[in-house]
Protein backbone atom coordinates (compact mmCIF):
# COMPACT_ATOMS: atom_id res chain seq x y z
CA UNK A 1 0.00 0.00 0.00
CA UNK A 2 1.97 3.01 -1.23
CA UNK A 3 -0.85 5.17 0.07
CA UNK A 4 -1.80 4.66 3.74
CA UNK A 5 -4.23 7.83 4.30
CA UNK A 6 -6.21 9.42 1.41
CA UNK A 7 -7.42 12.51 2.13
CA UNK A 8 -11.03 13.93 -0.13
CA UNK A 9 -11.90 17.20 -1.00
CA UNK A 10 -15.70 17.01 -0.73
CA UNK A 11 -17.28 19.47 -2.84
CA UNK A 12 -16.81 19.27 -6.70
CA UNK A 13 -14.96 15.90 -5.55
CA UNK A 14 -17.66 13.33 -3.85
CA UNK A 15 -20.63 15.66 -3.61
CA UNK A 16 -22.16 16.84 -7.23
CA UNK A 17 -22.32 20.58 -5.80
CA UNK A 18 -20.47 22.76 -8.05
CA UNK A 19 -23.47 24.12 -10.05
CA UNK A 20 -25.73 24.39 -7.01
CA UNK A 21 -22.64 26.66 -5.42
CA UNK A 22 -22.27 28.75 -8.63
CA UNK A 23 -25.89 29.65 -8.32
CA UNK A 24 -26.16 30.76 -4.65
CA UNK A 25 -23.06 32.88 -5.71
CA UNK A 26 -25.11 34.20 -8.52
CA UNK A 27 -28.05 34.77 -6.40
CA UNK A 28 -26.33 36.22 -3.71
CA UNK A 29 -25.07 39.01 -5.86
CA UNK A 30 -28.90 39.86 -7.04
CA UNK A 31 -29.90 40.02 -3.35
CA UNK A 32 -27.13 42.54 -2.63
CA UNK A 33 -27.56 44.40 -5.87
CA UNK A 34 -23.84 43.68 -7.15
CA UNK A 35 -22.53 42.58 -10.08
CA UNK A 36 -22.47 38.96 -10.74
CA UNK A 37 -19.42 36.77 -11.37
CA UNK A 38 -19.41 34.23 -15.00
CA UNK A 39 -20.00 31.01 -14.47
CA UNK A 40 -16.33 30.08 -15.03
CA UNK A 41 -15.43 33.04 -11.80
CA UNK A 42 -17.44 31.18 -9.39
CA UNK A 43 -16.45 27.82 -10.16
CA UNK A 44 -12.57 28.99 -9.52
CA UNK A 45 -13.68 30.23 -6.12
CA UNK A 46 -15.26 26.77 -4.67
CA UNK A 47 -13.11 24.73 -2.45
CA UNK A 48 -12.12 27.97 -0.39
CA UNK A 49 -13.28 28.82 3.05
CA UNK A 50 -16.60 31.04 2.69
CA UNK A 51 -15.19 34.27 3.45
CA UNK A 52 -12.25 34.09 0.89
CA UNK A 53 -14.15 32.81 -1.92
CA UNK A 54 -16.75 35.48 -1.65
CA UNK A 55 -14.06 38.09 -2.01
CA UNK A 56 -12.52 36.51 -4.97
CA UNK A 57 -15.65 35.67 -6.56
CA UNK A 58 -17.22 39.25 -6.12
CA UNK A 59 -14.06 41.64 -6.06
CA UNK A 60 -16.96 44.79 -5.71
CA UNK A 61 -17.70 43.36 -2.72
CA UNK A 62 -17.44 46.29 0.17
CA UNK A 63 -15.96 44.63 3.09
CA UNK A 64 -18.63 45.98 5.46
CA UNK A 65 -21.00 43.84 3.35
CA UNK A 66 -19.33 40.56 3.33
CA UNK A 67 -21.01 39.41 6.30
CA UNK A 68 -24.18 39.71 4.48
CA UNK A 69 -22.96 38.32 1.29
CA UNK A 70 -22.11 35.21 3.50
CA UNK A 71 -25.51 34.94 5.31
CA UNK A 72 -27.59 35.41 1.65
CA UNK A 73 -24.83 32.33 -0.07
CA UNK A 74 -25.66 29.76 2.84
CA UNK A 75 -29.25 30.98 2.67
CA UNK A 76 -29.42 29.72 -0.96
CA UNK A 77 -26.90 27.17 -0.75
CA UNK A 78 -29.14 25.19 2.19
CA UNK A 79 -32.04 25.74 0.85
CA UNK A 80 -31.60 23.42 -2.29
CA UNK A 81 -28.34 21.31 -0.48
CA UNK A 82 -30.79 18.60 0.13
CA UNK A 83 -31.47 17.69 -3.31
CA UNK A 84 -27.53 17.21 -4.21
CA UNK A 85 -26.28 13.66 -4.80
CA UNK A 86 -23.22 11.84 -4.73
CA UNK A 87 -21.39 11.24 -8.06
CA UNK A 88 -21.89 8.02 -9.12
CA UNK A 89 -19.93 5.22 -7.55
CA UNK A 90 -18.33 7.48 -4.68
CA UNK A 91 -20.23 5.35 -1.72
CA UNK A 92 -18.82 1.76 -3.14
CA UNK A 93 -15.36 3.07 -3.81
CA UNK A 94 -14.53 4.71 0.08
CA UNK A 95 -16.12 1.31 1.46
CA UNK A 96 -13.85 -0.80 -0.36
CA UNK A 97 -10.81 1.60 0.51
CA UNK A 98 -11.91 1.68 3.83
CA UNK A 99 -11.86 -2.59 3.33
CA UNK A 100 -8.54 -3.19 2.04
CA UNK A 101 -7.23 -1.03 4.97
CA UNK A 102 -6.67 2.90 3.82
CA UNK A 103 -7.22 5.74 6.14
CA UNK A 104 -9.83 8.02 5.00
CA UNK A 105 -10.13 12.00 5.24
CA UNK A 106 -12.10 14.45 4.27
CA UNK A 107 -10.36 17.98 3.71
CA UNK A 108 -12.80 20.91 2.76
CA UNK A 109 -13.31 24.81 2.42
CA UNK A 110 -16.82 24.03 4.00
CA UNK A 111 -17.53 24.73 8.15
CA UNK A 112 -17.48 22.09 10.34
CA UNK A 113 -21.06 22.72 10.68
CA UNK A 114 -21.54 22.52 6.83
CA UNK A 115 -19.59 19.39 6.35
CA UNK A 116 -21.22 17.56 9.38
CA UNK A 117 -24.67 18.43 7.62
CA UNK A 118 -23.02 17.62 4.29
CA UNK A 119 -21.96 14.05 6.40
CA UNK A 120 -25.76 13.55 7.61
CA UNK A 121 -27.14 13.90 4.32
CA UNK A 122 -24.62 11.26 2.32
CA UNK A 123 -24.62 8.68 5.32
CA UNK A 124 -20.89 8.97 4.50
CA UNK A 125 -19.76 10.15 7.72
CA UNK A 126 -18.74 7.06 9.30
CA UNK A 127 -16.32 6.07 6.54
CA UNK A 128 -14.00 8.64 7.21
CA UNK A 129 -11.84 8.59 10.57
CA UNK A 130 -11.03 12.39 10.50
CA UNK A 131 -11.75 15.27 8.76
CA UNK A 132 -10.57 19.41 8.31
CA UNK A 133 -12.59 21.94 7.41
CA UNK A 134 -11.62 25.91 6.69
CA UNK A 135 -13.00 27.43 10.08
CA UNK A 136 -10.38 25.25 12.14
CA UNK A 137 -7.86 25.89 9.61
CA UNK A 138 -5.98 28.26 7.20
CA UNK A 139 -8.22 27.83 4.00
CA UNK A 140 -6.69 26.37 0.93
CA UNK A 141 -4.24 25.92 -0.28
CA UNK A 142 -2.10 26.58 2.84
CA UNK A 143 -1.19 23.02 3.71
CA UNK A 144 -2.21 23.30 7.29
CA UNK A 145 -5.25 21.09 6.92
CA UNK A 146 -2.77 18.14 5.52
CA UNK A 147 -0.26 18.88 8.09
CA UNK A 148 -2.69 18.38 10.90
CA UNK A 149 -4.52 15.41 9.78
CA UNK A 150 -0.75 13.25 8.73
CA UNK A 151 0.30 14.50 12.19
CA UNK A 152 -2.87 12.74 13.63
CA UNK A 153 -2.91 9.53 11.60
CA UNK A 154 1.18 9.32 12.35
CA UNK A 155 1.70 9.33 8.39
CA UNK A 156 4.52 10.36 6.17
CA UNK A 157 3.63 12.87 3.34
CA UNK A 158 4.96 10.34 0.85
CA UNK A 159 2.10 7.83 2.63
CA UNK A 160 -0.22 10.22 1.46
CA UNK A 161 -2.23 11.65 -1.25
CA UNK A 162 -4.75 14.44 -1.71
CA UNK A 163 -7.44 13.80 -4.02
CA UNK A 164 -9.36 17.18 -5.61
CA UNK A 165 -11.45 19.01 -8.64
CA UNK A 166 -9.54 22.40 -7.97
CA UNK A 167 -6.33 23.82 -7.78
CA UNK A 168 -6.74 24.82 -4.90
CA UNK A 169 -6.52 21.30 -3.49
CA UNK A 170 -3.81 20.71 -5.64
CA UNK A 171 -1.65 23.32 -4.35
CA UNK A 172 -2.44 22.51 -1.04
CA UNK A 173 -0.98 19.10 -1.57
CA UNK A 174 2.04 20.76 -2.88
CA UNK A 175 2.47 22.64 -0.14
CA UNK A 176 2.29 19.75 2.19
CA UNK A 177 4.74 18.17 0.24
CA UNK A 178 2.38 15.38 -0.95
CA UNK A 179 0.94 13.84 -3.97
CA UNK A 180 -1.90 15.36 -5.56
CA UNK A 181 -4.66 13.58 -7.75
CA UNK A 182 -6.88 15.79 -9.67
CA UNK A 183 -10.43 15.04 -10.76
CA UNK A 184 -11.83 16.79 -13.73
CA UNK A 185 -15.48 16.35 -13.63
CA UNK A 186 -16.00 19.31 -11.04
CA UNK A 187 -15.29 22.77 -10.50
CA UNK A 188 -11.85 23.59 -12.18
CA UNK A 189 -11.07 23.00 -16.17
CA UNK A 190 -8.35 20.45 -16.99
CA UNK A 191 -6.32 22.94 -18.36
CA UNK A 192 -6.06 24.43 -14.71
CA UNK A 193 -5.67 21.40 -12.73
CA UNK A 194 -2.57 20.27 -15.03
CA UNK A 195 -0.81 23.84 -14.50
CA UNK A 196 -0.38 22.26 -10.90
CA UNK A 197 1.44 19.40 -12.24
CA UNK A 198 -1.06 16.28 -10.42
CA UNK A 199 0.67 12.76 -10.21
CA UNK A 200 -2.94 12.36 -12.85
CA UNK A 201 -6.14 13.23 -14.20
CA UNK A 202 -8.83 11.09 -13.95
CA UNK A 203 -12.40 11.88 -15.51
CA UNK A 204 -14.91 9.82 -13.46
CA UNK A 205 -14.85 8.00 -10.43
CA UNK A 206 -14.60 4.73 -11.79
CA UNK A 207 -11.53 6.18 -13.17
CA UNK A 208 -10.41 7.10 -9.95
CA UNK A 209 -11.06 4.49 -8.29
CA UNK A 210 -9.08 2.26 -10.85
CA UNK A 211 -6.16 4.63 -10.35
CA UNK A 212 -6.12 3.68 -6.64
CA UNK A 213 -6.18 0.09 -7.03
CA UNK A 214 -3.63 0.24 -9.33
CA UNK A 215 -1.07 2.87 -8.00
CA UNK A 216 -2.68 3.60 -4.27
Amino acid sequence: MKYQLVVFDWDGTLLDSAGAIVNAIQASCRDLGLEEPSDAQARHVIGLGLMDAMRHAVPSLPPERIHEMVERYRFHYLSADHQLVLFPGVREMLARLQAAGHMLAVATGKSRLGLDRAFAHSGLGALFQASRCADECHSKPHPQMLEELMAEFGVTSESTVMIGDTSHDLLMAKNAGVDGLAVTYGAHPLVHLQECQPKACVHDVRELDQWLKTYG
